[in-house]
This record gives structure tokens, C-alpha cells and sequence, in this order.
């Protein structure tokens, strides 16, 4: 973290603990993610905070998964969240799941149902949702609620033991019927899950509720600073409560504001539409909000980092607009993208006066905005080459200064070639460019003595290679796809993905790694696809040299 910016309220909190001593000094955070889907970019500023945090102020952070749901969760999620949080550039103290409480939960729950503060409640969902009344009008009682603590024990007892189906009964605090606060109107503790769970098996067919086990999760890791986000307000009195009649160590919860992003969804809910009804490519397309999309599209750990702390720690939420996203992976990755040149949309160009069979050798620079400079390249050069349709206008428009009949234009790192003729199809479509060279204005030793204005890219036929090229664009074409009316899935932008089948690259590219970043030149940054094979080369833009994004 910059140390020039002012402190966030959370960072207030935790040095004000500090100076008073608390814990010792000590700062133990967590990041405590519910493995039922992929990590987004709202995760990455939690984890952001929670890391950071604790690399401020010399402490550590604990990764434990709230495996409580069996139903919802998977190995799968597991694997995937680790893999993301190391991929930020960040490592935990301890791995823990909620799941190595359940043992002492269960205890917990017997001292309270002893000290007459849980019972156990035969009532459906649906009774128990009428029972606890609205926010104007408080809640009733039902003839549960009296139950002895005997009976209680006895029943709980008999939910662990498997006696009675999903649903028949829960475990309830008995708190205030009455609260203003509907989380505290005798919430419940536990559920009968009769399900397979990925850690503990079928050794439980009782699972805790958030509520219950999360705070007495982070009181038996001794969690100091417990930070969520916002929606989590309402249930801070119960976390406290637990804790205070349990006389556990007494972690806090403190909230901020979560990530709203545009553009985009970040329910989990959501996103596994998007996914199982074939939307999007997976969990790790690179048009979708998680961190393994935004890792396959080509941003940085370092680009996402650098968003998080740009958008600061708040109370209060708001809309963070993506292009604040999208500059942040440009300012990384112009300083370290190798520049090379692809041809996205080729019509070929004949040069008639060069020597046929010929070929020459250029060179390049890797990355002119590198610091110290990043090397070079070199690729070759022939009588024929691509180029990009849109740098050719047979009558060239005013101020037009690419390539033309009559016009010049310089190849980069080349010559400068003068348009001559065309060749078209039986539709009038051009199919060829007929062009002369000037030998005498090779780039770097051009004695030709002829200034011209335009500069443009370049494939050699003889030496370039083939690719497909994935122009991605934003998933939705409005700014807050859940906020519509109707069904969000109407919003996705039909044009989010689009696909060029056979693009000519540098043939170096060929040598690209996956993940690797590169800007083809005049069109973006690029990095190379996990589909891709030796036969068949796929590069995913990452994103545009310029914000060309028009609010519809």
C-alpha cells in the first residue's frame, strides 16, 4: 500500500488498537469465502484489504472456508479460491474451514440451549417466517419456545443422531421476539442437511448457520479485526451476542462498502446462470467478472491490486465505473507488454518492383516504454505482406493519411511504399494492393529524403504466422444489468464476443506463453488463450489501447 494517501477508517480502527494495546498489538485478519462458485473482482478487494492489512501492520491472515452448506459447495471451489488469492500475490497464515468447528459449534450450542438461550423449534419455514413478524409489528411466540432444557437436549441430541428429515427441526437462540432488529428475533442456529459434505462426509446431517458459526469461527481463531462488508450491519449485534454469552474472545466485526462494478453482475447466483444456461464460456470466460476470467483475459495481479487501492475503503456504497479497471491494466501493461505487430483484418500487398524471391530482416523494440529498454526482435520481410484493411482507401478520405492510390505510407520498421493499383473480386471487393517500394527509405538508414505522415503495421506473407484473435468486449450493455426491469440475462451485449478466425501474427509469437501479456500494435493488449495448440494459435484481447467504450 502507497504510504502517501491518508489512512482508511478501518486502518484508523486497527491503529488505534494498536496504540491502546489491544491484543497485544496484535493484528490477525481473515478472509473466510463460502467455497459455492469462483472468486470476483468484489473478493479481490476483500482479500486486498484483509492481506493488506495485516502486511501493514505486521500481522497475518488466515484463509478459512465457510464450508457450512453442503449442498452448495465443492473441491472444485476450493482449489479455485486458493489458487486466486496466491495468484494476487498473497499467502496465509493458517488454512481452515468451519467444517474443523463442528465439534466445538456443537458444544456451544449445548451450553446455550443449558443456559436457556436456543431451543429447538418444530415449526415449518414458512410458520416460523410469519412468527417472526415485520418490521413494524413484533414477533410471537410459539409453544416450542418453552421447552425445557432437558427437552431441548434431548431433541438436539436427536438431530445430531440423524432421527428426524431434512427440515423437521432447527435450533434456534432465543433472543427478543420483539427486537427492531429482525436478525435478533430468534434466529436460527442449526438445520437438518442430510447431505454429503466434501470434508467431514456424512459424519453430520446438522449444519450451523452463518450466523452461528462465523463468529465463533473467528473467536476461537482469536481473530482480532473481522471485517465484511455492509449488508452484514444488522447482523453485528448477534455476532456480538454469541460471543458475549459463550465468553469467547471477543473479535469485532467492522464493515466497508463492497465492490459494485458496472457493467457487469457480481451476484454468485447470477453468475452460475450465466454459466450453467451456456451464456458465457465457463466460470473462467474472460468476458465475467471472477478473477479467473479477468486471469485469462490477460489483467494482472498487480492491475487489480493497483484498482483496489485506487478505490479506497468506504462506508458507504457506490458504482465504480470498469474504465477505472481498464486503466489500470493499461498503465501495467504499457510498461511491460512486448509490442509486436498482427494484422487482424489482412488484405494482402504486392510490392511490384521488389525483387522476387527476395527477403530481408528487421528489427524491433520489445517495449520502448520499458525502463533500461527490453531488447529487441527481429522479423522478416518479403515481396508481400499484410496489412490492415481499414490503412488502405483507394480515394482517400481528407486528412487521410494511410495508405492510398497515389499515397504513401511507411511500413514500420520498413520502407515506404506508394499505392498503385488494386485487384478485386466479381463482388468489387479488393483482394489485392499493388504497391512500389522506395529502397532508398529503410527505417533507421532512409537517405530517400521523403517525409510522410503515416506510420502502419505490418505481417510478412512468407513469414508470418496464423491465429485466432478474441475481441472481448463488456458483458451487458447496461451500466447495472440487475437493476432493470425484467430478466438481466436480457441486457448481455450481443457483440461482447467477437471472433477472427484467421489474423497473421509475428512469427516469434508462435513462442508465446500462456498469460503472457503483448500489444499488437495499433490495437490493443493481447495474451495468449489456455485453448491454444501448437496447430492453432488464440489470443484474447485483454483490452483496447484507448477507452472506445459509447454509453448506449
Amino acid at each position: 500500500m502507497s504510504e502517501e494517501r491518508s489512512l482508511n477508517f478501518i486502518e484508523e480502527i486497527v491503529e488505534g488498537d494498536i496504540a491502546e494495546g489491544k491484543h497485544g498489538g496484535r493484528v490477525l485478519t481473515r478472509f473466510p469465502p463460502e467455497p459455492n462458485g469462483y472468486l470476483h473482482i468484489g473478493h479481490a478487494k476483500s482479500i486486498c484489504l484483509n492481506f493488506g492489512l495485516a502486511q501493514r501492520y505486521g500481522g497475518q491472515t488466515n484463509l478459512r472456508f465457510d464450508d457450512t452448506n453442503p449442498v452448495k459447495e465443492d473441491v472444485e471451489y476450493v482449489d479455485s479460491i486458493k489458487e486466486d488469492v496466491k495468484w494476487l500475490g498473497f499467502d496465509w497464515a493458517e488454512e481452515l474451514y468451519a467444517s474443523d468447528y463442528f465439534d466445538k459449534l456443537y458444544d456451544f450450542a449445548v451450553v446455550l440451549i443449558k443456559q436457556g438461550l436456543a431451543y429447538v423449534d418444530d415449526s415449518t419455514a414458512e410458520e416460523i417466517a410469519a412468527q417472526k413478524g415485520t418490521p413494524t409489528e413484533p414477533g410471537t411466540g410459539n409453544e416450542y419456545r418453552n421447552r425445557s432444557v432437558e427437552e431441548n437436549l434431548q431433541l438436539f441430541a436427536d438431530m445430531k443422531a440423524g432421527k428426524y428429515p431434512d427440515g423437521a427441526k432447527v435450533l434456534r437462540a432465543k433472543l427478543d421476539l420483539a427486537s427492531p432488529n429482525m436478525h435478533l428475533r430468534d434466529p436460527l442456529m442449526y438445520r437438518i442437511k442430510h447431505a454429503h459434505h466434501h470434508r467431514t462426509g456424512d459424519a453430520w446431517c446438522i449444519y450451523p448457520m452463518y450466523d452461528f458459526a462465523h463468529g465463533q469461527s473467528d473467536a476461537i481463531e482469536e481473530i482480532t479485526h473481522s471485517i465484511c462488508t455492509v449488508e452484514f450491519i444488522p447482523h453485528r449485534p448477534l455476532y456480538e451476542w454469541f460471543i458475549e454469552k459463550l465468553e469467547l474472545f471477543p473479535s469485532k466485526q467492522y464493515e466497508f462498502a463492497r465492490l459494485n462494478l458496472n457493467y457487469t453482475v457480481m451476484s454468485k447466483r447470477k453468475l452460475l446462470q450465466l454459466v450453467t444456461e451456456g451464456h458465457v464460456d465457463g466460470w473462467d470466460d474472460p468476458r465475467m467478472p471472477t478473477i479467473s476470467g479477468l486471469r485469462r483475459r490477460g489483467y494482472t495481479p498487480a492491475s487489480i491490486r493497483e484498482f483496489c487501492e485506487r478505490i479506497g475503503v468506504a462506508k458507504r456504497e457506490n458504482m465504480i465505473d470498469v474504465g477505472l479497471l481498464e486503466f489500470c491494466i493499461r498503465e501495467d501493461l504499457n510498461k511491460t507488454a512486448w509490442r509486436r505487430m498482427a494484422v487482424l483484418d489482412p488484405v494482402k500487398v504486392v510490392i511490384t518492383n521488389y525483387p522476387e524471391g527476395q527477403t530481408e530482416t528487421f528489427s524491433g523494440e520489445n517495449n520502448p516504454e520499458a525502463e533500461g529498454g527490453d531488447g529487441s526482435r527481429e522479423f522478416g520481410f518479403g515481396r508481400e505482406v499484410w496489412i490492415e484493411r481499414e490503412d488502405f482507401m483507394e480515394v482517400p478520405a481528407k486528412k487521410y493519411f494511410r495508405l492510398s492510390i497515389g499515397g504513401m505510407v511507411r511500413l514500420k520498421n520498413a520502407y515506404i511504399v506508394k499505392g498503385e493499383s488494386v485487384v478485386k473480386d466479381a463482388e468489387g471487393n479488393i483482394t489485392e494492393i499493388h504497391c512500389t517500394y522506395i529502397p532508398e527509405s529503410q527505417s533507421g538508414n532512409d537517405t530517400s529524403g521523403i517525409n510522410v505522415k503515416g506510420t502502419i503495421h505490418w505481417v510478412s506473407v512468407e513469414h508470418g504466422k496464423t491465429a485466432e484473435v478474441r475481441l472481448y468486449d463488456r458483458l451487458f450493455q447496461v451500466e447495472d444489468p440487475s437493476s432493470e426491469d425484467g430478466d438481466f440475462k436480457d441486457y448481455i451485449n450481443p457483440n461482447s464476443l467477437q471472433v477472427l478466425h484467421t489474423a497473421y501474427i509475428e512469427p516469434d509469437l508462435a513462442n508465446a506463453k500462456i498469460g503472457t501479456p503483448v500489444q499488437f500494435m495499433r490495437k490493443g493488449y493481447f495474451t495468449l488463450d489456455k485453448n491454444s495448440t501448437d496447430d492453432k494459435l488464440v489470443f484474447n484481447r485483454t483490452v483496447t489501447l484507448k477507452d472506445g467504450w459509447v454509453k448506449k
